[in-house]
């Protein structure tokens, strides 16, 4: 993470578990500092995709605009790496118009690799993913593992037999380059941005209050028309539960809950224990995130003290 510099343009990271009011604050901010906003969000970046995604109002977005949102189609994939770059490109856009890029959202494997960079590892080569899929279709993942095990032991303990996607991913640097993937993060250099980077996390300092919040939203997205953008969905003949948007936290709920697989009550409640789940994850990551400043949603006036702090940082 950057020093703070008066020689580097500043940039605010606002990050926070889902359902803890990252979006509201981001907008309240827009009206009274020179931010512009960007979403860090891997299920927002897909359209088609509004209500389950608790992507803002039209009305709102017109107010305060969001980068990175309803660019893509729900079949296309969206790697962390080109999270990197496009983001890289809106926070130069901004802040070459005098402004502030304010990054919101709750994917912190995207805050990560924005942060601290990532390997230049080669483009994916669907001829030896194929023949990878082909092979482990043949004699099984676990056969692949102990192949990915002579050639990199470091990985091969890491990712187990039965993950068979980054499985997949180290066999295939390692065929297209002839070096292994732990031989490519070995090189990875800690890319520093060329900002000044203030980092603030908000969430409600009581977990019991957050699995409320979590809850009220969904039944909210559920009132709000969820189950008919998820019908639309399903009807597409190219979309299936295979692709990163569909599985997406609750949209892969009420896929199987409109396969027949799932009640609408075991529905809602798989929903919400995947989404506290994914609300601890995003709280586990940002325990040890560092130089953070934090926020308690449940503060009387959590705006005013976010201009106080920013105020100081700034």
């Amino acid at each position: 993470m950057n020093e703070p510099s008066g020689e580097l343009p500043p940039a605010i990271f606002l990050m926070g578990p889902t359902a803890s009011g990252k979006t509201d604050l981001a907008i309240a901010l827009t009206e009274v500092l020179p931010c512009d906003i960007i979403s860090v969000d891997s299920a927002m970046v897909y359209k088609t995709m509004d209500i389950g995604t608790a992507k803002p109002e039209a009305e709102v977005l017109a107010k305060a605009p969001h980068r990175l949102i309803s660019f893509l189609d729900p079949t296309e994939s969206y790697s962390a790496a080109q999270f990197r770059s496009d983001a890289l490109r809106e926070m130069a856009d901004i802040t070459a118009r005098q402004r502030i890029p304010l990054l919101v959202g709750g994917t912190m494997m995207y805050f990560n690799i924005l942060s601290q960079g990532l390997a230049n590892l080669p483009a994916a080569n669907e001829t030896v993913r194929a023949m990878l899929l082909a092979e482990a279709n043949t004699f099984g993942w676990p056969k692949l593992h102990q192949r990915l095990q002579a050639v990199d032991p470091k990985a091969a303990q890491r990712i187990k037999p039965t993950d068979s996607q980054r499985l997949q991913r180290a066999l295939e640097v390692y065929e297209v380059t002839g070096r292994s993937l732990s031989e490519w993060h070995a090189e990875q250099q800690q890319l520093q941005l060329p900002y000044h980077i203030i980092s603030l996390v908000i969430a409600p300092s009581e977990r019991s209050t957050l699995h409320n919040r979590i809850a009220l939203r969904f039944q909210h997205m559920l009132d709000n028309g969820f189950e008919e953008e998820v019908r639309q969905l399903h009807a597409r003949a190219d979309l299936n539960l295979g692709l990163p948007a569909m599985r997406a936290v609750g949209y892969r709920q009420m896929w199987s809950f409109l396969d027949g697989e799932l009640t609408y009550d075991e529905m809602v409640e798989k929903a919400l224990a995947a989404t506290r789940q994914l609300a601890k994850r995003q709280l586990t990551w940002l325990r040890s995130w560092p130089e953070v400043n934090r926020l308690d949603s449940l503060s009387d006036d959590v705006f005013a003290d976010t201009l106080a702090m920013l105020e100081q940082l700034i």
